[in-house]
């Protein structure tokens, strides 16, 4: 379902050669790889009208290409590191009015979230919404990214250095000076900034496969507010990944 006649594409950035996890977006996942669990949850969305993987030319993902064509799941492949121009490129290949900007290591994000940022998007007309950065952020994990397509095309052709390259569009979200931004802040219990459910370690992984193991065979849509359901009566399962420290852009 297209929002005020806007088309919504959703891209995944992934690639093998993570460094501090390669091969993470293939890993299984009750049974399933990792991309395969992203690619069904973004199309769960009411107005992503396609999803994306903006993987690279590399031979190494070649096994991410065979995914996509096995569920018939569009898929760009551009450079490893320009990260930015990577998914730029392939929201202009696919016509994107607004672009959904979903990463490999993020196996969890909810379609609920996502609905919410473009609804925000659209009736705050916002450059970018985001559910990062204040006090109220979501957990890791659950954090999604929505862009207003011209903008970040705008963005992606004035901004050359290497920062802007590998943290795409990180700048845009966080300025709030030149660029118009909505923020969605965590409540209730979703406002938990110790919780970490990003993908970027085995120590991760192991926490994220028992959430799966839990919840996907009760219902694959399973949603954010289910997971922290979950957690909560489980604190020896978030002890598992609680020293990792997150990689935080510079400013």
């Amino acid at each position: 379902m297209a929002i005020n006649g806007k088309r919504v594409v959703a891209t995944i950035e992934a690639r093998m050669t993570s460094t501090r996890l390669p091969g993470k977006v293939m890993m299984p996942l009750a049974g399933r790889p990792v991309m395969a669990h992203m690619i069904e949850r973004h199309r769960r969305s009411r107005y992503t009208d396609e999803v994306v993987v903006a993987t690279t030319v590399n031979a190494t993902d070649d096994p991410v290409v065979a995914l996509c064509k096995e569920m018939n799941c569009a898929y760009y492949r551009g450079s490893e590191d320009d990260v930015l121009g990577r998914i730029v490129e392939a929201g202009t290949e696919h016509n994107a009015d607004i672009l959904v900007q979903g990463m490999a290591d993020s196996p969890l994000i909810d379609w609920r979230i996502i609905d919410r940022l473009v609804e925000m998007l659209e009736e705050g007309g916002f450059d970018a919404t985001s559910n990062e950065f204040e006090k109220e952020k979501y957990p890791d994990g659950f954090d999604m990214r929505v862009y207003r397509f011209p903008v970040l095309k705008k963005f992606e052709e004035e901004h050359k250095g290497e920062g802007y390259r590998e943290h795409a569009g990180y700048q845009l979200r966080k300025d709030s000076v030149h660029y118009k931004r909505g923020l969605l802040l965590a409540e209730g219990d979703m406002f938990w900034p110790a919780l970490r459910l990003t993908l970027d370690t085995i120590e991760d992984y192991k926490l994220i496969s028992a959430v799966f193991d839990e919840l996907y065979p009760k219902s694959p849509d399973f949603s954010a507010d289910d997971v922290v359901a979950f957690l909560k009566k489980r604190p020896d399962l978030v002890s598992i990944n609680a020293e990792i420290k997150q990689k935080v852009p510079a400013a």
